[in-house]
């Protein structure tokens, strides 16, 4: 493993066509009260003036961080950028920050500070989702280990998107792990696993610290592409190939079929049969679990066993009752 520099933090950022939505995020950086932190842009190959406007930002405004460029030759996508990152990063600690969101003032801070008292190699936190007009708070279970936060990610009660965790970079160096260039859906998933399968102590802070924005009004009923669609398997295939080779561990199995469902529960959160009917098509082998994950709510898994029975009826009506009036009122 390449040397690191004790107590560093390596914030990775992958910019693209970000200049719309960068002010928050760059302004988040400045205030963070740790300021032992190396700052990682991935210019993807921008074609906007979202590296205008960090340049201008960084002249202006840092100048205590270690801060580093790099730029793609070409658009290659988030996980190359987040690789991209990765190699260049020299901290002790990795941590993940998208461009177009925001994190508290104290958010590294208390990360690292957590991770040194429990001796953790993943420390999680908690987070808001982000609207026009309000936030909500985004709760996250407990896991005191990387078998158990594999389980519960799984399962669906701690959600994987790195920005949720500081990371030992270790973990990353020593079980050679890292994104598939290309396979842009569905890749925090994808490492979040492997770096939780190869881990030993973990924390998760009851303390909301990261702003995900959600810029569209759609954005709870967002399904995804064909082409997502193959992104997101081809990530899930090389967590299964990883436990074969890795644990060849059959009681995960189970927890496989939970996170299978876990991922194509999206297409039942829309009034389109035509989601309905790729919700049957995708991951068919999972079904037989519905009932099983008794750590998420009986609504959603009688949500998913009306799906499985094709009463898109009920299903239509649970998303006009719970998405359209109550969401739509809330959280807007």
């Amino acid at each position: 493993m390449k040397e690191y520099i004790e107590g560093l933090i390596s914030i990775i950022i992958p910019v693209y066509n970000a200049s719309a939505v960068i002010q928050k995020c760059l302004e988040s950086i400045n205030r963070q009260t740790y300021r032992k932190l190396e700052i990682l842009f991935v210019d993807d190959c921008c074609t906007d003036d979202s590296m205008d406007k960090l340049n201008d930002f960084l002249r202006r405004n840092i100048t205590d961080l270690k801060i580093k460029c790099i730029h793609h030759e070409r658009n290659r996508g988030v996980a190359a950028a987040r690789n991209t990152g990765l190699d260049n990063a020299t901290g002790e600690y990795i941590y993940y920050l998208d461009a177009d969101d925001f994190m508290e003032n104290n958010a590294i801070e208390l990360m690292y500070r957590e991770a040194e008292r429990c001796q953790a190699d993943i420390t999680g936190c908690e987070w808001y989702l982000s609207f026009q007009k309000n936030e909500r708070h985004m709760i996250q279970a407990d896991a005191n280990n990387g078998d158990e936060l594999f389980v519960k990610m799984a399962r669906g009660v701690i959600r994987w998107n790195l920005w949720l965790f500081l990371v030992r970079r270790s973990l990353y160096e020593q079980n050679s792990i890292r994104f598939m260039e290309g396979m842009n859906m569905g890749e925090d998933m994808m490492v979040m696993m492997k770096l939780a399968l190869c881990s030993g102590k973990t924390v998760i802070m009851h303390i909301p610290l990261y702003h995900y924005v959600q810029t569209k009004s759609d954005s709870l009923t967002k399904t995804w592409s064909n082409g997502y669609q193959q992104q997101i398997d081809a990530n899930v295939k090389e967590v299964e190939n990883y436990i074969r080779v890795n644990r060849n561990d059959i009681s995960l199995k189970k927890e496989l079929d939970y996170l299978k469902l876990n991922i194509k529960l999206p297409f039942l959160i829309s009034l389109s049969s035509q989601d309905y009917e790729k919700w049957q098509n995708w991951f068919p082998e999972a079904n037989k679990n519905i009932m099983g994950n008794k750590d998420i709510s009986l609504r959603t898994r009688l949500l998913q066993f009306a799906a499985s029975k094709h009463l898109y009826g009920l299903i239509k009506l649970y998303n006009i009752l719970v998405i359209k009036v109550v969401y739509g009122i809330l959280y807007k």
